[in-house]
């Protein structure tokens, strides 16, 4: 799989709002019974890196997917 990534300015500073248990579950601690917690924190990083980059990931086939939705 070839991947193609394009970061301009990629020392620019991006600045996301999390919860303390957010970045927690960042930092590597579980939350056993609430998953949540990391699914959200992740997806507002995707969000982030989606809203100031422009992103490309070249699949077998050609098809063009964000590599940080997985």
């Amino acid at each position: 799989m070839n991947e193609a990534v394009k970061i301009p300015q990629g020392d620019q500073k991006v600045t996301v709002e999390l919860t303390v248990k957010e970045l927690m579950a960042l930092a590597g601690l579980r939350f056993h019974n609430n998953h949540d917690v990391e699914i959200a924190a992740k997806k507002k990083i995707n969000e982030a890196i989606e809203s100031t980059y422009e992103i490309e990931k070249t699949g077998k086939h050609g098809e063009t997917t964000s590599p940080f939705l997985n």
